[in-house]
This record gives C-alpha cells, structure tokens and sequence, in this order.
C-alpha cells in the first residue's frame, strides 16, 4: 500500500461511494461528503448507502459527512463524484478550503454547457494550485463494491498523479491504467451516453445482434472524429474509457441512459422516462450541447443527429432509421495507418 493518504470524495450517489470504500479499505483515512445532513447521518450509522447501494457494507474507515470543511480541509487527495450541472458549484465552494497541491480527481461524466467545458477544465478555471486528474471507464459501482473485477482509467498530465491515485485504489478487484490524453478520455465518459441511449432504443424496437454491433462501431467511429476535432487523442478511444465505457453502458440495463432509450421506444415522452429514471440522465444533457458543437465544428456525426431528430425535433423513429441507412458509405477505419 501507498503511504495512508486523507482522501474527500464529494457525493453520495453510487460510483462515489464505491471508490470512497475502496480508499478506505485500502488504510487510508476517507471522507465521504453529502449534501443530506440526514443522509450523511444514516449513512454513518448504519455503514451502508441504502438509497444507492442497498446491502453492501461500507469500511469502518470511512466516515459520511455533511460538512465540506471537514471532508475537505486535510485532504491530500479529492475525488468529485457529482453531477455536471452541480459541479462547478461544488468546485467553487472547496477551492478556499484546498490544501496547496491537493490533488483534485473528477469523476463526473458530463460537459458544462457554457463554452462546451469539460469537468477538469472547470477545475482549471475554479481551484488554484491544484494538481488535477480525471478518473473514467467501464464501471458500474454495483459491480465494484460486488468485488467484481473492473478496470478504469486514471488520466493527467501529472505523472506523480498517476502513480499516487493508482496505488491509491489498486485492490484484487479494481484496477487502473494510465492515460495523459485527459481531454478525450473525459470526452469518451461523456459522448458514450449518447450512443447509450441509440442502442437501447434500437434493443427495445427488437433490433439484432448484427444492427447492434454496427452502431457500437459506428457510435466509435463519431466519438474518434468529434474528440479530433476537440483536439483529443482519437487513439484514446480504443482504451477502457472509449470503447470498453461504449460497449458496457451500450449493454446493459443497468445504464441509465440504456434504460430512457428503451423507454422512449416504448413510447414514453422525454420528461416521462426521465422522471421514472429518477437520476440524472447526463446523455439527454449531451446530446444537446455535442449537437450543438459538432454542426458549428462541421463534424459528421449521423448517429448523434438522429438521435437528436428523434428525441428534439419530433421526427419518427422509422424515418430516422430509414436515413441513416440510405446515408453516406463512408470509410470503415478512419485512423488507421494508412489514413493518417
């Protein structure tokens, strides 16, 4: 084990507690932050995050709190496991109270709309002196707390970083790889949600096997041309956090996003999926703003347009997907070697 470390995570949903129980497993001296007083109490009390994580039993070195000054104030390390539209809020309120050097983590998979900004580019306009880092892949915080075996990804231009947060939560279950490339794996945490929602309607419409794998591909193919475009490594994509992220939240019904794309196709409205999710739904968000982005970039992004069309401008399914059919053939691999 690294030397114990005083780590904040900052959020009481699911993913945040998961890694919040892992530093504590690991020795270090952990603070879990909730807005909820109540819940915060709860949560100490009983050792386990009923509402997010019902069943599992959190570390004795953990301690749920609702003061950020004292999740904060001693912390070498912070992890910020919040929703996009409440980010920035958060980040504002915890600069003042920052170590200098503490190393600040986003978790958050979403973009801010105002100037199309990234999680860590939020932190690089809001703490000062901060050594920053995101933290994304394939993982279901059920699945993590199950002891069941996940990668993730740890990116900065910090090497030191690196290092700190993968010793920082390495177990036999839990395992991260490296990545300079911040932008684009934060973008691969955000655009995936799009395709989410693509793939799950397509499953709940009855779609097969064969149309499924298509838009994994194809849904790859837009993330990498966008992320060029954003100035991101589109070689990040291939790695935990762009493709093993696409294929897990494309498949499961455990995905939030999965789950609005099959209600949609059963012929829900927007509001009324989202209101039955009863979590934020961060692909509905980004949708939106890549939307946006990618017609004043002038990028070609079918899929994400369609979506749009379906979700935004009252088109039909059956005509959307009639489109997309008798649309450009474009090339299979764009980044390959020899188009590069």
């Amino acid at each position: 084990m690294t030397n114990p470390q005083q780590v904040a995570v900052l959020g009481g949903g699911s993913f945040g507690t998961a890694i919040a129980n892992i530093a504590a497993s690991n020795g270090h001296k952990t603070y879990q932050w909730m807005r909820n007083k109540a819940r915060a109490e709860k949560v100490q009390l009983a050792r386990e995050n009923s509402e997010y994580l019902p069943g599992y039993l959190l570390s004795d070195n953990l301690t749920a709190c609702a003061d950020l000054q004292e999740a904060v104030g001693s912390a070498d390390v912070v992890f910020i496991a919040i929703p996009s539209k409440s980010f920035r809020e958060v980040a504002r309120l915890v600069a003042p109270m920052l170590k200098t050097g503490t190393m600040v983590i986003s978790t958050t998979k979403g973009i801010e709309p105002s100037g199309f900004t990234l999680m860590s580019q939020v932190l690089e306009q809001e703490l000062n002196d901060a050594r920053i880092g995101v933290l994304s892949g394939p993982n279901f915080a059920k699945e993590i707390v199950a002891h069941q075996q996940t990668g993730s990804v740890i990116a900065s231009e910090d090497e030191a970083l690196i290092s700190c947060i993968q010793e920082l939560l390495c177990s036999n279950t839990f395992r991260l790889y490296a990545n300079s490339d911040r932008y684009g794996v934060e973008l691969g945490g955000a655009l995936k949600n799009i395709y989410a929602i693509v793939t799950g309607l397509a499953t709940a419409l009855g779609c097969g096997h064969n149309t499924i794998a298509m838009l994994l591909t194809r849904a790859l193919a837009e993330m990498g041309r966008f992320a060029k475009h954003m100035d991101a490594d589109p070689m990040t994509f291939l790695g935990l956090a762009g493709v093993g992220d696409l294929i897990l939240t494309c498949t499961s019904d455990l995905s939030r996003n999965y789950r609005l794309g099959m209600a949609i196709a059963h012929g829900q409205s927007l509001e009324q999926a989202e209101a039955d999710i009863g979590q934020a739904v961060e692909g509905v968000n980004t949708l939106r703003l890549v939307k946006q982005k990618a017609d004043e970039l002038g990028v070609y992004m079918p899929l994400a347009s369609a979506l749009h069309g379906i979700l935004f401008e009252d088109y039909s399914i059956a005509d959307v997907a009639d489109k997309l059919m008798g649309g450009e053939q474009n090339t299979d691999v764009e980044y390959s070697q020899k188009n590069l």
